[in-house]
């Protein structure tokens, strides 16, 4: 009877933690949006959203330079990254490797997705430093590339090992290769969780500032060739932020970027939801 009690003593008390704790982290973000929306709606306007920065005067005119570069940064990035990381993800599969060198690989993929991305964006820094090169859309790309590649090739390894292992069975005994079958059977069911793997590193590249502060640099004009500097989203709000009167724009831009986020995950839950239907369980 005592152990009983004791049982339920702890199980009330794990419950108890596991609401404060749910309590805390939707608090924390309720307070986080609600600053947000509230001081970036109130500083939002047409001008913000439509025009660039004033010559010379970054506390003047719109933030369009800012959304536009960190378009041009995140989506090329993702999409270089998606094309490494499918490669990888497909050749983890124990179909092509062996099984030590694949839990090394992925060993070696959730390092890198925790290593820190201000480690990403020095990295890039001291190879553009040795080619004697300055900061630029390529160089934000690159770095961003590197930050999202282990995380796009986590999720979709994953999504690949959870296909059926009778849908593979079955495509060999058709004569199919086991290339034929990574590209038209295992792609085509893992679909779900590839597209949202890419656009959980869209979402996470589009909003890192860290690994893009010292490599694509800051400018007031929309970039016309990937070797110019470009402002972007993150950063303008760092920079907007520490100036005594940029705060409201800083808040307008945080506002437009949280936008942007919400957009993708919303977008990555009603995407992945409806190819599911088509997935064989």
């Amino acid at each position: 009877m005592e152990i009983l009690n004791k049982r339920i003593i702890e199980e009330k008390l794990f419950k108890v933690l596991m609401i404060l704790s749910l309590c805390i982290v939707l608090g924390s973000l309720f307070i986080i949006f609600g600053l947000v929306i509230f001081n970036g709606a109130s500083s939002m306007s047409l001008e913000m959203i439509t025009q660039t920065p004033k010559s010379g005067d970054v506390l003047g005119g719109g933030i369009l330079n800012g959304i536009l570069g960190s378009l041009f940064l995140a989506f090329p990035a993702t999409g270089i990254a998606f094309l490494i990381g499918i490669m990888i993800a497909l050749y983890l599969q124990k179909d092509f490797t062996p099984s030590w060198f694949s839990n090394f690989v992925r060993f070696t993929l959730d390092i890198l997705w925790g290593v820190p991305s201000i480690v990403y964006g020095i990295f890039c820094l001291m190879i553009m430093i040795y080619l004697g090169v300055g900061s630029s859309l390529l160089a934000g790309i690159v770095a961003l590339t590197l930050l999202e590649i282990p995380i796009i090739t986590r999720s979709m390894d994953e999504s690949i090992k959870m296909v059926p292992v009778g849908l593979k069975e079955g495509a060999y005994s058709l004569g199919s290769t086991k290339f034929e079958t990574a590209v038209k059977v295992l792609r085509r069911q893992a679909f779900p969780g590839i597209l949202a793997g890419v656009l959980l590193g869209l979402g996470r590249g589009i909003g890192d500032a860290a690994s893009i502060l010292f490599t694509s640099g800051f400018s007031n004009r929309i970039p016309s060739s990937i070797f110019d500097s470009t402002a972007a989203l993150p950063t303008m709000i760092f920079n907007l932020y520490s100036l005594p009167s940029g705060q409201p724009k800083a808040y307008a831009a945080a506002f437009i970027l949280l936008v942007i986020v919400l957009v993708i995950s919303v977008s990555s839950r009603l995407l992945t939801r409806r190819f599911k239907k088509h997935v064989i369980k």
